[in-house]
């Protein structure tokens, strides 16, 4: 944890509210209780009446509108805290632990939030999924306890399980929103055996299911109900990739299922690679998917599993519908650089592009009209903080913390919000803190122009060595273009001496009859003093033939380019030492164009450099050289 007042920074920044359907507002709530200690976590109820947050010491709950404080229950380390979806009970999970009399500890605990009575606990040791689940009248409950679905009636607790279903091999259970409340259950593969995701419905658990489907490859699954709990959307995922194509594991299956029974399909994706992000619609009729290795795609279907729209690749691992389903936001986060693409569902038209580096959570407000991004830590401990982006694509507030670890909106019913409006709304004038961190923000570094020189050459003229005129014949050329102090492989200097890679930086001869021993002695007078006027020699390899030095033949190229006349550069004319470069020009094409017969990759430069090779030939036959 952090420091207490990084804490309090952090939690009252979540009350940065809006009013729903107008501009935000950015002021802290009046009357609102900042811990005064580091807090763990904090939770708003499904329907926004409700505020809670939870300290080492205690759990509190405010009223959400006038942050008035309903409940203080002494209850310390508490992680994990949760209202039911009307907000009639509270839950929290603490860590489990050994008690000294052997009993188990009854780690997660429901509470009445009206009275702060503890209506009942039980032993939860896993904090994954570690919650009660609600159907949306609150009339019944369920969790799943090793392989069994058990079913509470939160109005009478003390009745203990009313209902029970026993799965052999399930590992996680989802109730369904809407009236008809249905369960999905996933059993993993075992022994050969394929796993299954099994529907059954709530009000009949031992019934037979009333949709079941088989898949291959499955270790785990997310399972996504829409919004009326008609039809769920199961992806099936492997822990390891076989073919290890994917660090995260292979995708296994992904498909639609009725909760009536009446209709299932495998969904065709048309991309290798894992499937992303899915989501359905607020109007439970259409989804949309991102999925296949990078640049993924971006898809839109329909409740038949039909495609209706495809929005291309991308950089992208995140799909949102605003709570009207009216915008869709599609962005790459993790490690993807952050942009984020708003669209129109009504025209399928991009509205705008935002450029959210560095997010960690984001939200859309529950008008529809707002963005929320936040970096929170420990993920990025750097530039934590909240920014509020219009959906036109401005930024309207920031509020940067040193330690963020939640941020989100305060919950609204999407009956109680109004609708989106017919026409996209145009974006309210940004706060004085955009503003104010525009004002302080750094210029973003100019590169040099030119290329890069170390410190002690900075102000002298650069060596002919490193220039790049072609013209000039007093650097030789290599393949690719550039230009090096020592000739290239193969290449025989002016004074009719062969260049061998890797060779000593003074001359070593080889005597006729000398001992090969003696090889790396160093010539007796090979150098003379700098201070006489004349330059070092250029270090080679001397090569005797019977007592006599004869210079080794150049490496074979293609007889389609003229031989260059051996004449002493110094002797020729301008002509000549024109034709001169354009046939050192057409050798160094030639020889990327034997590096492109081998399959080796050529740089842009040098492909460019092949393509002139039609130029130089007329070159040379307007000067009377024919190839």
């Amino acid at each position: 944890m952090t420091s207490s007042l990084s804490q309090q920074y952090a939690y009252r920044g979540q009350k940065v509210l809006g009013l729903v359907g107008g501009t935000p507002n950015y002021e802290s709530l009046d009357g609102f209780q900042v811990p005064d200690v580091p807090a763990r976590t904090y939770r708003y109820s499904p329907d926004g009446r409700l505020y809670a947050y939870a300290v080492p010491s205690c759990v509190r709950i405010f009223q959400a509108e006038n942050a008035q404080l309903l409940q203080e229950l002494p209850l310390p380390n508490i992680v994990e805290i949760n209202f039911s979806p009307r907000g009639t009970y509270f839950s929290t999970w603490e860590r489990p632990v050994k008690l000294e009399d052997g009993a188990q500890h009854k780690n997660l605990r429901v509470f009445s939030v009206s009275t702060g009575e503890e209506l009942v606990a039980f032993t939860q040791k896993s904090q994954e999924e570690w919650d009660l689940q609600y159907t949306i009248s609150e009339s019944h409950a369920i969790r799943l306890v090793g392989q069994e679905i058990q079913v509470f009636r939160p109005a009478e607790w003390s009745s203990g399980v009313v209902d029970k279903l026993k799965v052999e091999g399930a590992t996680s259970v989802v109730l369904s929103p809407g009236l008809n409340p249905s369960v999905a259950i996933f059993v993993a593969g075992k022994n050969g055996a394929p796993a299954s995701v099994k529907i059954y419905s709530l009000m009949g658990l031992n019934a037979p299911p009333t949709c079941q489907k088989m898949f291959f490859k499955a270790d785990k699954s997310q399972i996504k109900w829409n919004t009326l709990g008609t039809q769920v959307l199961v992806l099936t995922q492997t822990e390891v990739d076989q073919a290890n194509k994917s660090y995260y594991g292979e995708t296994g299956g992904f498909c639609i299922l009725s909760a009536a029974g009446n209709f299932d399909c495998r969904i065709t994706l048309d991309k290798e690679g894992p499937v992303h992000d899915f989501t359905w619609s607020p109007n439970s009729k259409e989804f949309s998917v991102i999925y296949g290795f990078m640049p993924a795609k971006a898809m839109l279907f329909d409740q038949r599993a039909r495609t209706l729209h495809d929005f291309g690749t991308a950089f992208c691992n995140f799909t949102s519908f605003n709570p009207q389903g009216r915008l869709l936001a599609m962005a790459g986060f993790g490690n993807l650089a952050g942009k984020v693409d708003i669209y129109d569902r009504r025209t399928l038209a991009k509205v705008t592009s935002i450029d959210a580096s560095n997010t960690s959570h984001c939200e859309w407000s529950p008008d529809g009209r707002f963005l929320l991004t936040a970096t929170l830590s420990p993920r990025l401990r750097v530039d934590n903080g909240i920014k509020i982006w219009h959906c036109t694509g401005p930024l309207v507030h920031v509020h940067l913390i040193d330690e963020l670890y939640q941020a989100s909106w305060r919950p609204t019913p999407v009956d109680a919000a109004p609708p989106f409006p017919q026409n996209i709304p145009p974006s309210p004038a940004p706060a004085s803190s955009v503003l104010e961190l525009a004002a302080v923000a750094k210029p973003a570094p100019t590169r040099p122009a030119g290329a890069y020189r170390p410190p002690g050459a900075r102000g002298l003229e650069a060596s002919s060595a490193y220039k790049r005129d072609e013209n000039s014949s007093s650097a030789p050329s290599t393949p690719n273009g550039r230009y090096s102090r020592s000739p290239a492989p193969g290449r025989v200097n002016t004074n009719g001496r062969r260049h061998v890679p890797g060779a000593p930086t003074s001359p070593s001869p080889v005597r006729n009859g000398a001992d090969p021993d003696r090889r790396g002695r160093k010539r007796k007078g090979g150098k003379k003093d700098k201070e006489g006027g004349e330059d070092t020699p250029r270090p080679s390899i001397d090569i005797h033939i019977n007592g006599a030095p004869e210079a080794a033949p150049l490496s074979p190229v293609n007889t389609s380019v003229p031989p260059t006349p051996s004449v002493d550069a110094a002797n020729l004319d301008p002509t000549a030492k024109k034709v001169r470069n354009l046939n050192k020009k057409l050798k160094a094409i030639e020889e990327l164009k034997e590096k492109a017969k081998k399959g080796e990759r050529l740089e842009a430069t040098q492909v460019k450099k092949i393509d002139t090779e039609v130029e130089i030939r007329k070159e040379l036959a307007a000067l009377g050289i024919t190839s």
